[in-house]
This record gives structure tokens, sequence and C-alpha cells, in this order.
């Protein structure tokens, strides 16, 4: 009998550890061990950095820089992730440009947002070519705070004329960017309806009369120096 005992106590113990082992120890992939598995960084200069501190990814971005979570999203999705902009003196830090995109993809090839990334390196202007929705959160060096959506209209590239129109935006203090400051951000998609959240202040809530009903999810920013940890969407 107590042999017996014993014997489902070890399996206890190793099945215990296995289950262990075989949970994921950073599900955000914002921890060094695992971000290539999560995340691809699309960057208009290759001096950028990324750095890791338990489950904290720092991005040092010295132009523009997207980046990509690689699961593609579908249907009602929540997103929700905690981010700072850091402004210390250090080399590489500005207070603006908290952004991010939802739901995006390319209308030439709408199965692999990675598809052009080597064509589009991070600049700017070309998301344009891209369908999804943009919020920029103390951008325009900390001046405006900005909701649009994306067509996917790729003249809008070089044809300011034929870019969306902004339709929802801030420029207050209290809608603006504080340094080193760590904020919750929460984005919900439910049957057309579009919100965005940030410290439980819900900024835009939009109804989209041709809602973009899948896509793929990039923490955008540049010039800056920006945390980003607790990455999580259901």
């Amino acid at each position: 009998m107590m042999k017996m005992v014993c014997v489902l106590l070890f399996w206890s113990v190793a099945l215990g550890l296995w289950a262990a082992e075989g949970e994921p120890v950073c599900p955000s992939g914002l921890c060094k061990d695992s971000f290539s598995k999560y995340w691809m960084v699309e960057s208009e200069s290759q001096d950028y950095r990324v750095a890791f501190s338990g489950d904290t990814c720092e991005i040092i971005a010295p132009k523009g820089l997207t980046l990509w979570r690689k699961e593609r999203m579908e249907g009602e999705v929540v997103i929700e992730y905690d981010a700072c902009v850091m402004d210390e003196g250090k080399p590489g830090d500005r207070l603006s440009d908290l952004n991010c995109f939802w739901m995006a993809s390319d209308p030439r090839y709408p199965d692999d947002i990675g598809a052009r990334m080597e064509w589009r390196k991070g600049n700017f202007l070309k998301c344009y070519s891209l369908q999804l929705y943009y919020l920029g959160y103390g951008g325009n060096y900390n001046s405006t705070t900005r909701f649009r959506r994306y067509d996917g209209n790729e003249n809008g590239c070089t044809d300011e004329d034929a870019r969306p129109p902004v339709l929802k935006e801030y420029t207050d203090a209290e809608h603006l960017l504080e340094p080193n400051k760590w904020y919750h951000i929460k984005i919900q998609n439910d049957g057309g309806r579009v919100r965005y959240y940030i410290d439980g202040e819900l900024l835009v809530d939009y109804v989209d009369p041709s809602p973009l009903g899948f896509g793929w999810f990039g923490f955008r920013t540049t010039l800056s120096r920006t945390r980003i940890a607790n990455f999580t969407f259901k």
C-alpha cells in the first residue's frame, strides 16, 4: 500500500512539474525568450533597439516603427496592454506617439500582414496602404490625440487628399501624454462598434458602417523610448 502511495505521489509531482513547464511563462511575448514567437518588428531605421526586463519590453525607435503581433485577430476582440513613454533625458527620449493599429490588413495580401513589410519598412506614410483602425495618443510632438479608420487606398501614401479623415480628436492637456507614466489601454471590437479606453476613460466610441472583421494588432511609435507590458487579447 505504501509503495502504491509513493508511486502515485511521484507521478502527481512529475505531471505537475510537466504542466508547469508546459505553460507559457510570458504569454504576452514581451520578454526575451518568447519575443520572436509572438512579435515582429517593422522599422524605418536599422538602429532600433529592443530590451527586456522580466515581462516588460522597452523599444527605442530612432524613426518610425511598428511592433506587429503575429496572430491574426477575428470577430469580437478585446485587446489590453500597459505602456509608458519614457522621458528622462536619455538618448532616444521624446514625449510623443503612444500609438497603435488594430484590425490591420493589406488589401493586396489579406492573409499576411508581413508580406510587404520590406516595402513599408516602418514608413508611416506607407501605412495608408493598409485597412485598419488607428489611434495616435500624444502624436505630433504630443499636441494631438486622433482616431482614424484607414481604407487601404494606396494613393494616400503620396496624395494627402486621398487620406482618411480624422474621426475623433483631442488637443487638451488631459488627453495628451505625461512623461514616464504607465497607461492601461483597452480596445474593444464588438459587432462593428469600436471602443478605445485609456486608464478606464472611453476616448473613442465609433460605429463602423463597414466594420473591419479581421486583422493584426501593431504597436506604433517613432522617435521615442517606450515600454510595453501585460499584452493580452481574447
